[in-house]
């Protein structure tokens, strides 16, 4: 396999994992853990889990929007 195509591949991959790793985390304390629903009463966990998701998300997109500028550009082959 070209290097090139191979260093694509992989950006590909860390890309999808690091964004799925976020869905998951945010699932199971969101859901799992009952912190993404307002139900009964606003506890000082809601508190937490809102402002970390919401940062954290904002991490997960500037990470890989950095990554995706690191990629070289490819030359066209004839």
């Amino acid at each position: 396999m070209e290097p090139e195509v191979k260093l694509f591949l992989k950006l590909i991959l860390q890309s999808i994992s690091m964004l799925l790793l976020w869905m998951l985390l945010n699932t199971f304390f969101g859901i799992k853990l009952g912190l993404l629903f307002l139900d009964e009463k606003i506890t000082i966990w809601h508190g937490v889990y809102y402002p970390c998701m919401i940062a954290s998300f904002i991490w997960v997109v500037r990470f890989i929007l950095r990554k995706w500028k690191q990629m070289p550009e490819f030359e066209p082959h004839d």
